[in-house]
């Protein structure tokens, strides 16, 4: 793996975790709306993410015989939604209360919320140190030869 890859690999897992943090953002923002019916109201949504291996090319050994190099990378394959059970309150004042007076609540978690945007934030972070690392590497390469 050469150096200029681990941008691509670093580049990936931070718009992962920047697609992470967006969800959090959309969930907690929704954490409190209300819907007539269980099927109307928010569920929680979370990104899934897939660990991928590319093939980036054939570097011939001068024989003729390919050599593949490849390069990690973080995929996002969807935005799943929370099967978790959504909790019914008794409103009967509330306009969007069904004739039995409930009304049904997201099923969002706003302590687990907070638990993943910390996560993301922190992973998110690391993968800037990777580039920062990488790129001092890099420096300090072209100055190995004054």
């Amino acid at each position: 793996m050469s150096l200029f890859s681990i941008f691509n690999v670093a580049g990936s897992g931070m718009a992962a975790q920047s697609l992470r943090l967006n969800t959090v953002a959309s969930n907690l923002a929704n954490a409190e709306s209300v819907s007539g019916t269980p099927e109307g109201a928010y569920r929680a949504r979370e990104p899934l993410f897939a660990a991928v291996q590319k093939q980036q090319g054939l570097a011939g050994d001068g024989n003729g015989a390919p050599g593949a190099e490849a390069s990690q990378g973080v995929q996002v394959l969807g935005i799943t939604e929370s099967q978790a059970a959504v909790p019914q309150r008794y409103e009967p004042g509330n306009p969007l209360a069904n004739a039995d007076g409930y009304v049904y609540a997201s099923n969002v978690n706003p302590v687990d919320e907070l638990v993943n945007m910390i996560s993301a934030s922190r992973s998110y972070q690391n993968n800037v140190e990777v580039m920062n690392t990488a790129k001092q590497l890099m420096l300090k390469t072209l100055t190995l030869g004054q």
